[in-house]
C-alpha cells in the first residue's frame, strides 16, 4: 500500500469496534502491510488517563488521540483507531487533524445488541446508577452523517464484515 490511511473505527459500546479492528490488523500483517490498533480503552488506561467523560474531556480524548494516530501514520503505518467518538463535533476534529488521511468506518449495532455484548459490565453499571454520562443512554450519540462505510454487525457475521472492510479500504480497483 502506497499510502497509508487511519481507519476510524466509531460505534457504542459493545458494537464490535475493537473486535473488527484487531482482526483486520491480523489479516493486514498476514498480506504484508504495515499497520498499527490503537484503543479508547487502551489509552484511557495511559495518556488519557487524566480524562474524564465530560464533553470537554471527550473532545480532548479524541484530539489526543487523533494527534497519535498522525504520527503514527506520518511514520507509514496503516492506522486501525477505535473510539466511541460519539458527536459529529468530535468527528469534525478527527478530520482536521487527519485530513484526506482518515476513512470514517460507522460499526453500527442497536443498543440491545451492544447491552448483550456487555464484556466489560459498563450497561449493567448504568442501569445499576453506577455509572453515569454514558454514550447511547445517559451521554449524546449522534448517527453520522459523513462516513466512509457502515457496518452493520447487528445481522453480518464477524467474517462478512471483515471482509467489507478488507474490499472497500484494500481492494484495489
Amino acid at each position: 500500500m502506497n499510502n497509508p490511511i487511519v481507519i476510524w473505527f466509531f460505534g457504542l459500546s459493545g458494537s464490535g469496534k475493537s473486535t473488527l479492528a484487531n482482526l483486520l490488523l491480523q489479516r493486514l500483517k498476514d498480506i504484508g502491510i504495515s499497520s498499527v490498533s490503537i484503543d479508547g480503552d487502551q489509552l484511557r488506561k495511559g495518556i488519557n488517563q487524566d480524562l474524564g467523560f465530560s464533553s470537554e474531556d471527550r473532545m480532548e480524548n479524541i484530539r489526543r488521540s487523533a494527534e497519535i494516530a498522525k504520527l503514527l501514520l506520518e511514520n507509514h503505518q496503516v492506522v486501525l483507531a477505535s473510539f466511541i467518538t460519539p458527536e459529529e463535533i468530535h468527528r469534525e476534529k478527527v478530520r482536521e487533524i487527519l485530513g484526506a488521511n482518515v476513512r470514517f468506518l460507522f460499526v453500527d449495532a442497536d443498543l440491545k445488541t451492544c447491552q448483550s455484548r456487555d464484556v466489560k459490565g459498563l450497561y449493567q453499571n448504568v442501569s445499576q446508577g453506577t455509572l453515569n454520562n454514558f454514550t447511547g443512554i445517559s451521554a449524546p450519540f449522534d448517527r453520522p452523517t459523513q462516513v466512509d462505510l457502515i457496518i452493520d454487525t447487528n445481522e453480518q457475521s464477524t467474517e462478512d464484515c471483515l471482509n467489507q472492510i478488507v474490499q472497500t479500504f484494500f481492494t484495489k480497483e
